[in-house]
């Protein structure tokens, strides 16, 4: 089957193979693809007359994974989340990271990822990677990275070690070194990490999810794009050395995980190396505002082989590149390796001849290793040469289009029904609830992240009074010196209600951004969506993905609140099964003036509690429900029509400076809502719940009804604020740490001091 050609290189006897064979090939390589995708690279070499080498083979299985070309995704994104529009997008889609316009003279650039396989393996080093990459993606469209996010999903934190499978690691010790990863990145580079989210799920413990989000600012003179700039540039290779780190980091992330990952799959986690990573910005941003670059793109999933190829195709060109020339870790590693690698911290630049001399003078400055590797020419090929001989040559045209499936899919069904029951006792219900591990205090997580560093944040994760602070909806940052515009940034999903149903699950994690954006006074603006699925090739988990993506299109259609930029993450599936369907959503929102922002914090005894928004008995996947072991009920509906109008009245409201505080109501309902609004402000309350009508009142606590929040306004401006957001008044800001709740006969006294020690130590006591 194999033949050497030159050292280390090898035809592959591929023209000959039945369908056994082909199984058998794709299996011995590990190049996760089909028989039938093998049999589509057969018969093009039978037209060209010869057999593939390794390393052409290598390439199609990175250009053809699920990971690079989305091949079982692609048709459902065009028929949904694709069709929104911005017309502040300056680039978007089709690029690493959007660009979207911030003023007249900037833009801001975002992206979304996942890392989920290889955090699996190696909590640390895959987390970290994740945060490496992703920073990349915003550098090479000429961006300055201001602020990273990191969604993160694991099992609970009490299950059982003796009840885990084979190969896989306990959630603990995952959550512990994911945290780890992200916070020693993201600190060592000095980005700071401002938002994100955790969750747990038993659907996690056999494959978690680390998903990580960055954010940009750039004058719009230097957005530059990931294509070359025509026949004649070069190409220049930047950054970290190439090793055996990373081989076949996008065909591992596009299959399920299982006993054998942690023995076969390890060689394809990266390894991070933050230090180098710093300069590279540094050099990368100084050439690109130098107007030294025709072309800028990181070296992602696929390595060499995916970047140039990409870059040379995006421009309309070919390209050429001497293998020989790539600085390596260590020696012999085959040619196929070098090109498929996934090394970090690398940088692909396009440049004119004449710059040349200039850029690798910056690089040297920056003590960044930096090479010339190759050619742009017209060809419309891709062509590497090793020892003097030429070892791939490939049509970039069908390396890139890839392959694409409308396979299968399972409508998903979903029939709703309460069953009545008792009213449990409140007060132990309430201790409970805020005790939960997806409710609890986060800061254990969030004091291991610099979040201030760089010296751009208003609004930070954690609000109110120093040691005593509260979970914030959104995260404010300042971007410009001169300017008092700013950016909200916010992660969002609920899994529990994805897994219920992913169509209303989906619509309820975009009306949570928008809750959380407008919370903090910042219009949405623009999403990013990372979308964590299981295996495609099941019609039922390929229908739970296009139910999703129904779902964002419902709200943001209607909202305006374009997806410019993401990621879809397939084959989360392990022995234990499939995880839950997980949308996860970055949201950004633009504020006016970054002096008006508004907190969750309770501020002044004697404000009034206001009510905004319509609550119902819509409890299915609750905080209350899953207390009470009950699984059935009504699910959050949100209506983008209702969520608009009051999502905007709210932030104008803001934006006069009339609210003192606000929260979104999500888990928990209006009973967390309203602890966490009394913990950050050393403050209580004293409600009248009969005003909000005849539901029971553990409905009216517990309810988890979308678009909804709670304010805090001053008395003399009470009336004015319930009347324009239609808000009801449940009573006033109190001085003793108490909450006092009446509902007709129902009375609770919850006293504050006691639910936040619960609060604050339901994560950490694990």
């Amino acid at each position: 089957m194999y033949k050497e050609l030159t050292k280390n290189v090898f035809e592959i006897e591929l023209l000959g193979l039945d369908d056994a064979g082909l199984k058998q090939l794709a299996s011995s390589r590990h190049l996760g693809m089909s028989a039938d995708e093998l049999r589509l690279v057969q018969n093009h070499f039978k037209k060209i007359g010869r057999n593939p080498t390794d390393i052409e083979l290598e390439a199609f299985a990175q250009s053809w994974s699920e990971h690079c070309c989305y091949k079982s995704s692609k048709n459902i994104l065009r028929e949904t989340v694709f069709k929104v529009k911005s017309p502040a997008s300056i680039s978007a889609i089709a690029e690493d990271a959007a660009v979207m316009e911030f003023d007249e003279r900037h833009a801001y650039v975002l992206a979304l990822e996942s890392h989920n396989h290889p955090s699996a393996l190696d909590p640390y080093g895959g987390a970290a990677t994740g945060v490496g990459g992703i920073i990349r993606d915003v550098v090479c469209m000429g961006a300055q990275p201001i602020a990273l996010v990191d969604p993160i999903f694991f099992g609970p934190l009490d299950f059982p070690d003796e009840n885990l499978p084979k190969g896989t690691k306990s959630p603990k010790y995952l959550l512990h070194g994911v945290v780890s990863g992200i916070g020693d990145y993201g600190n060592r580079v000095g980005i700071p990490t401002v938002g994100g989210m955790v969750f747990f799920d038993e659907s996690y413990v056999g494959n978690c999810l680390v998903n990580v989000g960055c954010l940009g600012i750039l004058p719009k003179s230097e957005v530059i794009g990931s294509r070359v700039g025509g026949p004649g540039d070069v190409l220049i290779y930047a950054g970290g050395k190439t090793g055996r780190d990373g081989i076949h980091g996008v065909t591992f992330a596009s299959a399920e995980l299982d006993e054998e990952s942690e023995k076969e799959s390890r060689p394809a986690v990266q390894l991070g190396y933050a230090i180098m990573k710093e300069p590279l910005i540094h050099a990368c941003l100084e050439a690109n505002r130098k107007r030294l670059l025709t072309g800028l793109k990181d070296f992602g999933g696929g390595g060499l082989s995916c970047v140039c190829a990409e870059m040379a195709h995006a421009g309309g060109c070919g390209a050429a590149v001497n293998l020989d020339k790539i600085p390596l870790k260590e020696e012999g590693l085959s040619p196929w390796e070098i090109w498929v690698s996934e090394s970090q911290e690398r940088m692909l630049l396009s440049a004119k001849p004449e710059d040349v001399d200039d850029i690798l003078e910056i690089f040297k400055f920056w003590d960044v290793p930096a090479v010339v590797i190759g050619d742009v020419d017209n060809s419309g090929r891709i062509t590497a040469e090793y020892d003097g001989v030429t070892i791939l040559n490939l049509d970039l045209e069908f390396l890139l289009k890839g392959v694409c499936y409308d396979r299968p899919r399972e409508p998903f069904e979903y029939s709703e029904s309460e069953v009545e029951f008792k009213m449990f006792d409140l007060e132990q219900a309430c201790a409970q609830i805020i005790g939960m591990q997806n409710i609890a205090s986060r800061e254990a997580v969030i004091r291991r992240y610099d979040h201030q560093v760089r010296g751009n944040t208003i609004l930070t994760p954690m609000q109110g009074i120093v040691n005593y602070q509260t979970h914030g909806d959104a995260c404010v940052l300042k971007p410009l010196a001169d300017s008092d515009r700013g950016l909200a940034l916010t992660c969002d999903v609920n899994p529990v209600l994805c897994r219920i149903n992913p169509y209303w699950g989906s619509a309820n994690a975009v009306d949570e951004v928008v809750r959380n954006l407008c919370a903090v006074g910042a219009r949405p603006h623009s999403m990013a969506d990372c979308l964590n699925f299981a295996n495609p090739e099941k019609p039922r988990q390929l229908g739970i993905l296009e139910a999703s993506c129904r779902g964002l299109h419902y709200m943001t259609d209607v909202l305006k609140v374009p997806f410019v930029s993401g990621n879809v993450s397939l084959y989360n599936e392990s022995i234990l099964g499939p995880i839950a369907p997980t949308p996860t959503l970055f949201g950004v929102g633009m504020v006016g003036d970054v002096n008006k922002v508004v907190s969750t914090d309770l501020k002044k005894k004697g404000s009034r509690i206001l009510l905004v928004g319509e609550t119902t008995r819509e409890m299915a996947g609750s905080a209350y429900y899953q207390l009470n072991n009950i699984n059935s009920g009504i699910i959050p509906k949100p209506n983008p029509e209702v969520t608009k109008k009051l999502s905007e009245n709210l932030v104008s409201i803001i934006e006069e400076g009339l609210i003192r505080s606000c929260h979104d109501i999500s888990e928990g309902g209006l009973f967390v809502a309203l602890s966490e609004m009394c913990f950050g402000g050393r403050l209580g309350v004293e409600l009248d719940l009969s005003v909000m009508g005849g539901l029971r009142t553990d409905f009216k606590l517990f309810s988890e009804s979308p678009t909804r929040w709670v304010v805090e306004v001053g008395e003399k401006n009470a009336g004015r604020v319930s009347k324009e957001l239609d808000a009801i008044d449940l009573g006033r800001v109190i001085g003793n740490k108490s909450m006092y709740v009446k509902d007709g006969e129902v009375e609770l006294h919850l006293v504050t001091t006691d639910l936040q020690k619960i609060w604050a130590g339901g994560v950490e006591r694990e």
